[in-house]
């Protein structure tokens, strides 16, 4: 074998072995709402002990991802960064093939997107990520958001989805997002509003305004349907609404539902039909036709 022909086989050895690697590595993603002062578990697995390094990343909205915390598999050691470090607020369970992030007393601070990652050799892969939702009250948090709770639409129809934000006397303007979580898909930011105002109401008495953002949607398919969730960013804080809930009608209770309003159509003009028919021969009229 020549140097080259060696050079190329160890290459796709090492390409078969981070294929192998990657497959072995999976986070539980989705949307986790929660509220202020509860815990949570973000779980992240892994079967293979020849990944050396795992992560924890966490991105706020608009932002990039910033490294909250590195495991390293050869001594089981882990490490945080930065605001995380020695915060007993934040721990990792690690071992026995997991890599799991627990956040005990929940702040609306800690409303973002959490990442697991894993890095062997010269590969590095992210997770699917999970999207943290906290509310809560007496956090003087300035902005409050509504969504209407579902909506019902037929294939290759159109909706327009809603969110109202009520924003508090805070200085500076606010950036509105919308999510997407389905079974089909991982929740994923699809769409901002950035950073403005100009569809915002202000009361002068109370020093708040109100902003209505909408999200037309149009030629929808089956693929569209999910919980569509509104957020915004605002003085420090990030908001969820409750989502918004997108069914599309069921086709076969459709065809039923016509199928019976067409029977019931014709059963009334049978009905009608001999209506005519019998006050006709009570006035002496000559009523033909075979029934």
């Amino acid at each position: 074998m020549t140097p080259s022909q060696f050079v190329v086989s160890l290459m796709c050895l090492s390409l078969a072995q981070m294929n192998d690697l990657s497959s072995s590595f999976r986070q539980e993603s989705g949307f986790i709402a929660t509220h202020v002062g509860r815990s949570i578990i973000l779980q992240c697995f892994y079967d293979n002990d020849m990944v050396t390094r795992y992560y924890w990343y966490k991105q706020n909205l608009g932002e990039k991802p910033r490294l909250m915390a590195t495991f390293y598999t050869y001594n089981k050691k882990d490490t945080f960064y930065d605001e995380y470090e020695n915060n007993p607020r934040f721990t990792l369970d690690t071992g026995n093939g997991k890599n799991h992030l627990r956040i005990s007393d929940l702040r609306t601070s800690d409303s973002a997107t959490y990442y697991c990652a894993s890095s062997y050799s010269v590969a590095f892969e992210f997770g699917e990520g999970a999207t943290v939702s906290v509310k809560g009250s007496g956090l003087n948090i300035q902005a409050l958001v509504h969504q209407s709770g579902s909506e019902t639409i037929q294939p290759g129809g159109s909706v327009t989805l809603s969110c109202t934000v009520h924003t508090g006397t805070c200085d500076g303007e606010h950036s509105v997002y919308w999510f997407k979580d389905s079974e089909e898909s991982h929740p994923g930011l699809i769409y901002t509003h950035g950073d403005r105002n100009d569809q915002c109401e202000r009361k002068p008495e109370t020093q708040t305004q109100t902003c209505i953002y909408n999200l037309p949607m149009q030629s929808l398919n089956l693929s569209h349907a999910g919980t569509y969730y509104c957020a915004v960013a605002s003085c420090g804080h990030i908001l969820f609404g409750n989502g918004t809930k997108l069914d599309f009608e069921d086709e076969d209770s459709l065809v039923y539902l016509l199928s019976g309003a067409l029977g019931f159509s014709t059963i009334l003009n049978v009905l009608l039909a001999f209506s005519v028919c019998v006050i006709s021969m009570r006035g002496n009229c000559l009523c033909t036709g075979n029934w």
